[in-house]
This record gives C-alpha cells, structure tokens and sequence, in this order.
C-alpha cells in the first residue's frame, strides 16, 4: 500500500497483499522476513490500525476499506516500512495476558521478561511459607509497569513498589495500574534504590540496562525507536548490573532474592558478580528461545 493514494473499492484482502509487498521492499527494514513472515506482519498490522478481530480475514475479506481507513493505513505502512515498532503504533503491548499501553517513553515488553516474573512467582510462594507478613518486593526500572503489574495479577496479597528514574515512564506505568485495575503498588520516582531510604525487601527484581553503547543493535530496526536510557548504561554494558548486586545486598532481608534479567552472553559474568558479592543459590536459567537470559541470587 502507498502512502500517498486511496483507491476505491479497496477490500481488506487487497489492502493487505499491497502492505506485505511494501514491507518487502528493498529500502524497507523488514525486507529481509520471507514471504509469509511478510504477510503475518501485514495481518497483523491492518488489524490493528482498523480494531479488527483475525476472524475478520476470513469471513469479510472483501470487506471495503473506507478513505479515512486507507489513509490510516498508509501511514502505518509508512511507519512500519521505517522500523517504528507495532506497539508503538498501536499504544498497546501483550505481556502476561495483560493489555499494557506503551509509549516511546518506556520499552516495549518482551515474551522473554516474562521469565524474570516466574522466578519471582517461584522465589515469592517458596519465602511465603516462612512469613508472617505479607512479602515485600522491590522492582527497579519498572517502565510500562509490566513486571510489577503481572506479579500483581498473580499475588494480590504482596506488598508491591515499584521505582523508575523516568517521570514520563511512571506516568506509563501509573495509567497501566488503573486502566487494568491492578491497584494498591507503590510508584516512586528516582534513580534505583534512592527513592526506598533504608528499606529492606524479600525480593527486588530488575530489568536494567544492559546493551553496550557501541553496540550496532542499538541502531537497528526497533531498538532505534525505544528509550536509550532504558537500553545502555553506556560503555560498560555490565555497569548497572554490577551496581545493582553491590547494592541490593544492603536492601534484602535475610533469605531474600535478588532477580536480574540481562543479556545472552553475560550470564556467567552476572553468577561471577553475584558469587563475589556473597550471594548463594546462584543460578541463571534460560528463556523460551534458550538463551541464557536471567541469573539470580539470594541473600544468607
């Protein structure tokens, strides 16, 4: 589909063929997704832009796009030709069956995060059944709230605080919290463990950054689009996540666990840290695709 026209007649099933062929284009960014990759994308995108169930492809594909429909279209296309993320597009993201809007000021939520809130599930339920008191968690650089809100889902019970250095991100979050009704977290602004004083949690969580500023992904597809604050910590891809370990050992509770999501390649880097700064029950485990992508460590 082009940018520039509206064709009348235009059915959804057309319109669709046009936006697999553009995406393919050479000066596109998803040119390099095979034929049918293509056509997914462009599914999924027409369905979005028009707030349309799947079920709609094969029961009206004749179904004719309006003007206003096909310009929105268009300009989607556009968009997505030039590697602006879906969620972006669309404001909204899926991440543990919940529907979390995103904007470009938080990063868009990932399937592979969603192992970081099983270990917390995991380590929660186990600490809860020496507890006396509701389990105290900590999450650090919460962005759209994904996390926080998810283990809200599951535990209505935990007492939940959530810290972001992006007023802009916490504004994300906040609306999260109220739009799916996943009350009772506490948001606080501030750079890591500033906000909480002299608290002690049972579990602090994080997703820090941890991409090298050098590094070429950062200047490809998506990643161009989302946060950089969110994605390096700057030269030193292992900066905040070495900050994070020296740190959060003042701010668990005895038995208490720390929870770290990071890059591929650098978990063993993370158990070394962790085993340095005198963790125990180190272990990384890997996310759906195999990759190494969280490592954790608990407090004596």
């Amino acid at each position: 589909m082009t940018a520039h026209s509206s064709s009348p007649g235009l059915t959804l099933a057309i319109a669709i063929a046009e936006i697999s062929t553009a995406l393919g284009r050479v000066d596109s960014q998803l040119h390099r997704l095979d034929s049918l990759e293509l056509r997914r994308e462009a599914e999924t995108l027409a369905l979005t832009a028009l707030g349309l169930a799947r079920s709609t492809l094969y029961q009206h594909p004749d179904r004719e796009l309006s003007v206003a429909e096909q310009a929105l279209l268009a300009d989607w296309t556009r968009q997505r030709q030039a590697g602006m993320p879906l969620a972006y597009l669309s404001g909204h993201r899926e991440f543990w069956s919940l529907s979390l809007q995103v904007t470009q000021d938080v990063l868009i939520p990932r399937p592979e995060t969603e192992l970081l809130v099983e270990r917390a599930l995991q380590c929660g339920r186990s600490l809860c059944q020496t507890l006396t008191r509701p389990l105290r968690v900590l999450e650090l650089g919460t962005g759209s709230g994904a996390i926080i809100l998810a283990l809200r889902k599951e535990q209505a019970l935990w007492d939940l605080t959530a810290v972001d250095l992006s007023s802009a991100a916490l504004v994300v979050a906040q609306r999260n919290s109220q739009k799916l009704a996943l009350k009772d977290i506490e948001f606080l602004h501030g750079s890591w463990f500033e906000p909480v004083g002299q608290r002690f949690f049972d579990l602090i969580i994080s997703n820090p950054p941890y991409v090298a500023a050098d590094d070429p992904c950062l200047h490809r597809d998506s990643l161009r689009y989302e946060p950089r604050l969110a994605l390096t910590p700057g030269a030193d891809a292992m900066h905040d996540l070495r900050h994070l370990i020296a740190r959060a050992a003042g701010h668990l509770s005895p038995g208490g666990w720390l929870l770290l999501e990071h890059g591929h390649t650098q978990a063993s880097e993370v158990r070394a840290e962790l085993l340095t700064r005198g963790y125990t029950e180190v272990q990384s485990h890997r996310d759906l695709a195999g990759q190494w992508r969280a490592s954790e460590g608990r407090i004596p």
